[in-house]
């Protein structure tokens, strides 16, 4: 459930992006950031591990209406994305309002995308939160790597893979190019928000 800051009249909320280790969920983190920084109030902090990293930021945007009269602020975090950092992953889990999971499209990058969703579900578990009530948003990301001959998963055999069951919404995109980054970002605030009206009924 969101946090509600009564001080500030302000609800927080909190989307996370998930998948593979690097599939993508840093340099979205960074394309938003550079692209809305004038929006951004805080520094992107980032969270060394060996080899990998955590990034999350406040994220205040504009024309997104407030819940129950309090402004909404965003705050969005990514997870680290190798195996052995489970326990970090865990963490930036609790208090997820809505999450991001970026697919890598590449073909040799398929069983990773199954064993972290896999994981994700796992992982969600232990806070008592269902994947498939939790609103979730999947992103095909690397779309740009067929021009340079490598070989991609299509969309609709990622869509069989991760969607089957799912039925989130989903995106082809490129997060280095930036291409559909903003798409599935607002996409994911959209129905992080419509789900937080609903609880607060």
């Amino acid at each position: 459930m969101a946090f509600v800051n009564l001080k500030k009249k302000e609800v927080q909320v909190k989307i996370v992006y998930y998948g593979p280790g690097r599939g993508g969920k840093t340099t979205n983190l960074e394309y938003i950031y550079k692209k809305f920084n004038a929006r951004i109030k805080t520094e992107m902090v980032a969270i060394k591990t060996h080899g990998d990293r955590t990034l999350f930021f406040d994220f205040l945007p504009f024309d997104i209406g407030k819940i129950k009269g309090y402004d909404v602020k965003i705050q969005l975090y990514t997870v680290p994305g190798q195996v052995k950092y489970n326990a970090t992953r865990r963490l930036v889990l609790r208090g997820v309002d809505g999450i991001v999971f970026v697919a890598d499209s590449m073909k040799v990058r398929r069983e990773k995308n199954l064993l972290s969703l896999k994981n994700l579900q796992e992982n969600l578990s232990t806070y008592k939160k269902n994947i498939f009530k939790i609103p979730m948003v999947l992103q095909y990301n690397k779309i740009d790597l067929s021009e340079h001959g490598i070989p991609l998963l299509s969309p609709e055999i990622l869509g069989k893979d991760l969607n089957t069951q799912l039925k989130a919404p989903s995106f082809e995109a490129s997060a280095l190019l930036g291409s559909n980054v903003v798409a599935t970002l607002k996409k994911s605030i959209s129905i992080t928000m419509a789900s937080l009206k609903k609880e607060l009924k």
